[in-house]
């Protein structure tokens, strides 16, 4: 454990700061698009190798590109000139034992049950180009998978926080309410593809939402911006319905680079609902990160976790733990207002010993780091004992990473 430490952190916890700052790019904008695609993938691999073989091998999957298409979107229904193309890079094993492994099937499977299954009007068939970039690991990195104790593939460091401040709830849930059935049910012309930014200052919250529109759906300039008032009316009345106790105002705007007049250059007019599709390309990594948003107020580390493979590769199993660890910590530790969990490996060193673990947490009034350093520590000591037992649940795919 003398790797182990905990300190308290003197400073304002988040929520009382006087400006904070949050974003979630929904499930149908370009980087989420590569982020889950990706992962995706090496769950279909992770798959694919313990059926074959009884055992995950050496894949790492996350470097992935979607370049956007072109399209041409109109009243009543525009036309797709030119695909999206989804590059997907990096190395996994190919041939093991002379069984060959069936890698482009399994992306291109994989890429159309994702796609049909998320977003509604993209044809996996044709409206997207798998370019497969997979290649052999390096003997090393596959040898660790062979290894008798899985050790770490990178030397890499990540932070995770809890617990979420209610600006990061209140932008993580709008944009999965409007992703839910029900309000697809209400508003089918608003696309998948739908970012949340909120700002909030002091007690007072902007909320600024882009949401692609389906042009279909849209015969003519006055229904776009009804059906926008309408989606922006409902929207609104959530949010009081959920968090009006959280804040002293909260202010909700809606494509906000629209301008009345314009014709289709004036609205946010898409084919298939989502900017990949002519607007904007997507990468692995640039996305929301493992709790599911961009909180700039928060430290963050810069390793991409979708796509890296389970077992062995700490930039996604540090990630995704150390949220973990300190959700844990917040809600089994009295006195503590506000946690942060702090991993790094060293490369080839046994996954469930970090070259340094650290928690700093933030108390609540009348407590001292000598009333929850001990429960801190087990805490740490007993997640990090069972990090084999995590990487399963990770295979499971029982934690998004974005």
């Amino acid at each position: 454990m003398k790797n182990v430490h905990v300190e308290q952190l003197k400073r304002i916890p988040v929520a009382a700061q006087r400006v904070e700052l949050v974003e979630r790019k929904g499930v149908g904008h370009p980087d989420t698009i590569s982020d889950a695609l990706a992962e995706e993938i090496s769950r279909a691999l992770s798959r694919a190798y313990l059926d074959t073989f009884g055992t995950i091998l050496h894949h790492n999957v996350d470097k992935g590109l979607l370049v956007a298409g072109v399209t041409e979107p109109r009243l009543r229904g525009g036309r797709v000139i030119e695909p999206m193309r989804f590059v997907i890079g990096d190395r996994a094993v190919l041939e093991y034992k002379g069984v060959m492994i069936p890698v482009d099937e399994i992306i291109a499977e994989t890429v159309d049950r994702w796609i049909t299954h998320h977003l509604r009007f993209v044809d996996p068939e044709r409206h997207i180009v798998i370019q497969n970039e997979l290649k052999p690991g390096s003997p090393e990195l596959v040898d660790i998978f062979h290894r008798g104790k899985i050790v770490a593939n990178d030397t890499s460091a990540a932070v995770g926080y809890a617990p979420l401040s209610p600006l990061e709830k209140l932008v993580y849930r709008t944009e999965r309410f409007m992703n839910s059935s029900g309000f697809k049910e209400a508003f089918p012309e608003i696309g998948e593809d739908i970012k949340v930014m909120g700002v909030r200052q002091g007690g007072e919250v902007t909320l600024t939402i882009a949401a692609a529109f389906v042009d279909r759906f849209i015969d003519s300039e006055a229904t776009y911006f009804r059906r926008k008032e309408e989606a922006l009316h409902r929207v609104s009345e959530f949010i009081r319905r959920e968090f009006s106790d959280a804040f002293s105002a909260i202010h909700v705007d809606m494509n906000t680079l629209d301008a009345p007049g314009r014709g289709e250059a004036g609205m946010y007019l898409t084919v298939l609902g989502t900017s990949a599709e002519g607007g904007d390309c997507g990468q692995v990594g640039r996305g929301n990160r493992v709790n599911g948003v961009i909180a700039l107020n928060r430290p963050m580390g810069t390793e991409a976790a979708a796509g890296k493979n389970p077992v062995s590769h700490v930039g996604k199993i540090y990630n995704v733990l150390t949220h973990y660890v300190a959700d844990v910590i917040y809600r089994e530790v009295e006195g503590v207002e506000e946690v942060y969990v702090w991993l790094c490996s060293q490369i080839g060193r046994p996954i469930d010993e970090p070259l340094v673990a650290s928690a700093q947490v933030i108390l609540h009034e009348g407590w001292n780091l000598q009333d929850v350093e001990p429960s801190v520590r087990e805490i740490i000591r007993r997640e990090l004992q069972n990090v084999h037992e995590f990487t399963q649940r990770l295979i499971q795919g029982e934690f998004s990473v974005w």
